[in-house]
Order: structure tokens, then C-alpha cells, then sequence
């Protein structure tokens, strides 16, 4: 499986999103999405930031999201 992390570049939430993260999605199938550089990704999740998606069927979960959820998720 491979997923994103939506974020934009300083935001503290997406910092803490990110370390959530990495102890349940190994890093190299984890990609960080700066939505700043698109404008549809911003109108997507400019106020809903930080967002993980698996990608293999665009389920996500919206901030404020923790660990148990990610682990299911990636099950």
C-alpha cells in the first residue's frame, strides 16, 4: 500500500501527523504532498491539513487523527 500526507510546509499539525505516522507507514511508500503548489489540493484541504490517504482506494482520514486510526488504516 502507499500513502500521502497532505500537508504545506511549517504547519505544526502536519509535523505531529507526520510523527504519528512513521512508527505504522514505513517511509518509503509515505509521500509528502505540499498542497501549496496546487490550487485544487488547496481548495481540497487548505483548512482540513494535515490528510493521510491511502491511495489504493482514496480512503482518508482528516486532522485530528491518531494512532489507532493510522494502524487500522494500514491494515
Amino acid at each position: 500500500m502507499k500513502y500521502k500526507l497532505y500537508s504545506s510546509e511549517g504547519c505544526h499539525l502536519c509535523e505531529q501527523a507526520l510523527a504519528l505516522c512513521l512508527p505504522h507507514i514505513d517511509r518509503s511508500v509515505l509521500e509528502i504532498v505540499d498542497i501549496v503548489e496546487d490550487e485544487a489540493l488547496v481548495a481540497l484541504y487548505g483548512v482540513h491539513i494535515p490528510v493521510l490517504e491511502r491511495t489504493t482506494d482514496s480512503e482518508k482520514l482528516y486532522w485530528p487523527f491518531n494512532e489507532a486510526q493510522i494502524s487500522k488504516l494500514n491494515s
